[in-house]
């Protein structure tokens, strides 16, 4: 996690490796350079366990190192502490929306402000498709689409 700050964002995909590290590395890139990272817990996790550990999938980090962003990070599946710890957990699709509705069900306590990434973006795109299974060009249209949707929420939330 990101240095401890007075506001929280967690970024939700299905497995951690493309979507939501991206949206991670992303935001954490934009608030530094805004010089307010320092005001922010920045992570991103999975609903399911299957990549946990992993890094991210080489094409996100290809895309990435192209718009001259690294990251470090390291797959993770949300946990329940995740819930209470989080001001705001924003995923990518409506089947991670629906699972991380689910699973705050089961948390006493739950203070997270759940919805989509994508209800941010001023292009009204509310769904980041996986690129898992497509090309480059599916890499880098996340990246727009996180670009897009990370400058509106930090907008927002600045």
């Amino acid at each position: 996690m990101a240095a401890t700050g007075s506001k929280s964002v967690l970024f939700v995909c299905l497995g951690n490796i493309c979507r939501s590290p991206i949206a991670e590395a992303v935001f954490t890139k934009m608030a530094t350079d805004a010089g307010g990272v320092d005001k922010w817990v920045i992570d991103s996790g999975a609903t399911s366990d299957w990549n946990v550990g992993r890094s991210p999938d080489e094409r996100g980090l290809a895309c990435l190192k192209k718009h001259g962003i690294e990251t470090s990070h390291s797959a993770r599946q949300v946990t329940k502490d995740d819930f209470q710890s989080f001001e705001y957990i924003l995923c990518m699709d409506e089947n991670n929306l629906s699972e991380l509705n689910r699973k705050a069900k089961q948390v006493k306590d739950s203070q997270a402000k759940i919805e989509l990434l994508g209800s941010y973006d001023p292009q009204k795109q509310r769904i980041i498709k996986d690129p898992y299974y497509g090309s480059d060009d599916d890499f880098e249209k996340v990246y727009e689409q996180c670009v897009r949707c990370c400058k509106a929420f930090l907008e927002q939330n600045s």
